[in-house]
């Protein structure tokens, strides 16, 4: 699926205008996680307004995660569960990819434990396409399908596509405090 981005916003006079629209930023496939894609698609500060024209978000993020009260929507891609089992090298090179492509959030991931992770922020995330299993603490589990909402609620947490096909997850993040 090849989908674009509308950015609407108001000209001098008030009035509602796309004030752009084309490719998701970043949206193409990561090269060592072959079928993986992660496109933030717009990111928002505590200070969001709306009104003008709005500046572009993402084009020199140092972190796709949100800063304190701010907000970020990502659209990824996982493929589907491989068979094969990476080597050391494919590893680390997937590894530093993730660092530089989605900076703030590859920092958590856990090292011992592929894929696991958590934020604190609180994640709606709605399957689009596909079958994700969501993973959490001491093997729980839950089978997601398209149409799927998930509410994470800053949890450590890890996805795996269970289904034969790609998956598709569009998530909007929100800066949350941890107790």
């Amino acid at each position: 699926m090849q989908a674009k981005r509308v950015v609407t916003g108001h000209d001098a006079r008030g009035r509602a205008r796309v004030i752009s629209q084309g490719p998701l930023p970043g949206n193409e496939p990561f090269e060592h996680s072959p079928g993986f894609s992660a496109a933030l698609l717009w990111k928002t500060e505590a200070d969001a307004q709306v009104g003008g024209s709005q500046a572009e978000t993402v084009a020199t993020v140092t972190s796709v995660l949100p800063g304190s009260g701010g907000t970020c929507a990502m659209l990824v891609t996982f493929p589907p569960a491989s068979e094969v089992v990476p080597s050391d090298a494919q590893l680390q090179a997937a590894a530093e990819e993730m660092m530089a492509r989605l900076p703030g959030l590859a920092q958590q991931f856990e090292a011992d434990a592929p894929g696991f992770h958590r934020t604190d922020t609180i994640d709606y995330g709605v399957l689009l396409e596909g079958e994700l299993t969501l993973l959490l603490d001491e093997g729980e589990s839950c089978v997601c399908t398209a149409g799927d909402v998930v509410v994470q609620m800053g949890t450590r947490h890890a996805w795996r596509n269970t289904g034969n096909t790609p998956a598709r997850v569009m998530f909007v993040m929100v800066d949350a405090q941890r107790r």
